[in-house]
């Protein structure tokens, strides 16, 4: 024990901590971690040291660096990621501005479309504009036929398109949030002094929220970076990461572990070194702000704000187009590859008879592991912020690591890891959930940690101080009040699984695919309607989900 007037050791705080079930979820949370997250990441980095005879060796690595083909793939996934980021912030970035600042027109229905098109998964998006602007596309005809000359969607310019137009919203949501509630005293104190109004919004109104800015971007460039399906489908022989992982783990001519652990464990090094110079970037300076004054919104001439609305809607336009083409293709009638005259249910009816099952794999496996979520997420977050000490910190970053970690990768370490026994789960549904609640939990932990910041402690004392016990308290006070927020968390996490393919790619087998993986089998196979019609259950499933969260949040959806 520590001397009076000491400081208490690390091991002397544990020590006096009084061990009861939050205790113990602790210490299993900590285990069911090493289990998913700690031993896979292992497993794949032991495998990187191995050859295919079984020898210690650095030779992965070397290849590596020394072949080009690798390093292409490398220099590919920063470039079309930084392009990514960079288009996703010329998009983000004015159409937040003009959002919040101005007075332009249907600011709901902007909200409504960029959410949306946020919440279609990627791969959907290039599949719909292989069928607009692909060697056969309907635009691309209408451009030639108008003597416009366009070659296609495929190669790294149309990846870039694809994954700006999909991720920008996570720009627009970040920066709206930061502008409503930025201090305007330095601005209206450099508009008094004569400074013009560009000037203003790039000095001092840009760095005031640059840590919000700087967290948009990285998360652009990270979901950019750890992107499958999109380069799988446009890349056309386009090397990024992911996909090279994935053709180096599942090839035809014969696979190669050892590379693809290797490949997958630089991809953690980069998304982790891009994780800290963000934080680096953001703690540079002081960006603390009073909050007493908040922005007003500034009344526009007729005129310009009806062009100024018009420009918004272009980019909220255009990328809602991929959820409206395979809604509207999903009910042309097909021949085969060929979409033909005339509207049908017969895609629906196919996929119903065909890949009824993955349907059902979809919304089983999602249920089970947004259950788990839930429970985890809910009782978790109650550690991190009730408990807090330097193991709950710990345990916080630990939680923290499948976030940075892309799903190729995450994939790949769990079939190195749980293809033997005593954990022998490769090629059954568990191992899918089981990912599922790895990759997404941190979303539903954060969610429930900040409905829990926002709860006051005095409830719980109160319901203590009455005679029942803590754990009982959570369950009956701190819980029912926590519950509407926590839903409204898990359900966009729901949203996010089921979308999910960069992992299930990898894990499933015949018997367990999902509609993800079956929309990309119907694309590669040229079946556009099935392809279409099950993207677009994915897309009124997210938008079914949208609603229901914004009712359980208490929020309206017309801002």
């Amino acid at each position: 024990m520590a001397r009076p007037g000491q400081r208490a050791s690390w091991s002397d705080r544990l020590k006096l901590r009084r061990w009861d079930f939050w205790t113990g979820f602790t210490l299993f949370m900590y285990a069911f971690l090493l289990v998913v997250v700690v031993y896979p990441l292992c497993a794949l980095l032991i495998s990187s040291l191995y050859d295919k005879q079984g020898d210690f060796t650095f030779a992965n690595y070397w290849d590596f660096l020394r072949l080009k083909y690798y390093r292409n793939a490398l220099l590919n996934s920063f470039k079309l990621s930084s392009l990514s980021a960079l288009f996703a912030l010329l998009i983000g970035v004015p159409l937040a501005y003009v959002s919040v600042r101005t007075d332009i027109r249907g600011k709901g229905a902007l909200n409504i479309l960029v959410i949306m098109s946020l919440l279609s998964p990627p791969f959907i998006g290039a599949y719909s504009w292989i069928m607009m602007l692909g060697n056969n596309g309907f635009l691309k005809r209408i451009l030639h036929a108008a003597g416009i000359p366009f070659t296609s969607i495929y190669g790294p310019k149309g990846i870039v398109f694809v994954l700006a137009l999909q991720f920008y919203p996570h720009i627009y949501l970040y920066v709206s949030g930061a502008l409503r509630m930025i201090d305007t005293s330095l601005e209206e104190a450099a508009e008094s002094l004569g400074v013009p109004a560009w000037k203003r919004i790039w000095t001092i109104t840009l760095p005031l929220i640059l840590p919000t800015l700087s967290a948009g971007t990285l998360m652009v460039f990270m979901e950019s970076f750890a992107d499958f399906g999109t380069p799988l489908l446009l890349g056309q022989g386009y090397k990024v990461m992911p996909v090279l992982a994935y053709d180096q783990f599942i090839s035809e001519m014969g696979s190669n572990p050892a590379m693809a652990s290797t490949v997958s464990g630089l991809m953690i090094v980069c998304a982790t070194l891009i994780l800290f110079i963000q934080r680096f970037v953001s703690t540079r300076r002081n960006y603390a702000m009073t909050g007493m004054r908040t922005p007003t919104i500034r009344s526009l001439p007729p005129a310009v704000r009806r062009l100024v609305t018009a420009l918004a809607f272009v980019p909220a336009g255009i990328s809602i187009i991929p959820q409206a083409t395979v809604a509207v293709t999903s009910f042309i009638e097909t021949k085969g590859p060929v979409f033909q005259r005339g509207f049908s249910m017969g895609s629906y009816a196919e996929i119903w008879y065909r890949v009824k099952q993955a349907i059902m794999n979809t919304y089983s496996f999602s249920l089970l592991a947004i259950a788990a979520m839930i429970v985890l997420g809910v009782l978790t977050a109650y550690v991190l912020v009730r408990r807090k000490s330097r193991i709950t910190a710990m345990l916080d970053g630990l939680i923290m690591v499948p976030y940075v970690i892309p799903g190729t990768v995450l994939g790949i370490s769990f079939i190195l890891a749980f293809n033997k026994p005593p954990l022998l789960l490769t090629g059954t549904w568990i191992i899918l959930v089981l990912a599922y609640v790895t990759r997404k939990m941190s979303y539903t932990i954060r969610s429930s940690s900040g409905i829990l910041q926002q709860l006051d402690k005095s409830v719980e004392e109160a319901s203590i101080s009455l005679g029942v016990p803590p754990v009982p308290t959570f369950f009956k006070t701190t819980l029912v009040l926590m519950l509407p927020g926590v839903l409204s968390g898990a359900i966009i996490s729901w949203v996010a699984v089921i979308n999910e393919l960069s992992t299930t790619i990898v894990l499933y087998h015949g018997a367990t695919a999902t509609i993800a993986v079956s929309v990309y089998s119907e694309v590669v196979t040229s079946n556009y309607g099935t392809g279409a019609a099950l993207a677009t259950i994915l897309s009124v499933t997210a938008l079914l989900s949208l609603l229901i969260a914004n009712r359980l949040s208490g929020r309206k959806l017309m801002l």
